[in-house]
């Protein structure tokens, strides 16, 4: 939550709680069908197992891919808010990779979950329109830290850094002995060029 912001009060929380269990139902009956049973999860199996009406489900996500997807968006989201949040002395590199790090390992990221997302076409389209739509604000944040006027430095570093989550999160999921997942986040990260290494 941005300083600005009131903290929610119980109709929202109760929002954001049918929303993250609905997400959740979504995510556990994706991994339980397996990459090549997406067609077999069912809007209906969802909001039952998220104990809600469909027509519930339906105020919340447009598609399941949506639904089952809604984690790594929220996270994704978040990573403009968390690098504002860092103390304005510290480096930009420094900033963006304990900021990316606090929003995408707290907690470590569902290895089950994630594997199914990348294994999965049109859920990796999902993630990846998820991780586009958070550049913006990510950018955003980034021109704010540098005072940088000119958009297209701070876009294509927002889009780097994200790319580089995700890389992580193949990377992650592909080495024979993964390291924790901060690790290999933080070693991503450090091949994106931040303006204060050129």
């Amino acid at each position: 939550m941005e300083a600005d912001e009131e903290p929610p009060g119980l109709r929202d929380r109760n929002k954001r709680a049918a929303r993250d269990a609905i997400a959740a139902a979504a995510l556990r009956i994706a991994i339980e069908q397996g990459p090549g049973g997406l067609k077999l999860v069912r809007v209906a199996d969802i909001a039952a197992a998220a104990g809600v009406a469909p027509r519930t489900y339906n105020n919340y996500f447009a598609s399941r891919e949506e639904a089952i997807c809604a984690f790594q968006a929220d996270r994704a989201q978040r990573l403009g808010r968390a690098l504002r949040a860092r103390p304005a002395a510290e480096p930009l590199r420094a900033a963006v990779t304990e900021a990316a790090v606090t929003v995408f390992t707290d907690p470590e990221p569902d290895r089950a979950g994630l594997a199914m997302i990348m294994s999965t076409p049109e859920l990796r389209g999902e993630a990846l329109k998820a991780f586009t739509m958070a550049e913006a604000p990510l950018a955003a944040a980034i021109a704010e830290r540098t005072g940088a006027r000119d958009p297209l430095t701070t876009d294509v570093q927002a889009a780097a850094i994200a790319a580089a989550v995700r890389v992580a999160g193949r990377h992650w999921l592909t080495v024979r002995t993964p390291a924790d997942f901060a690790g290999v986040l933080r070693a991503a990260l450090r091949h994106i060029v931040l303006e204060e290494d050129s």
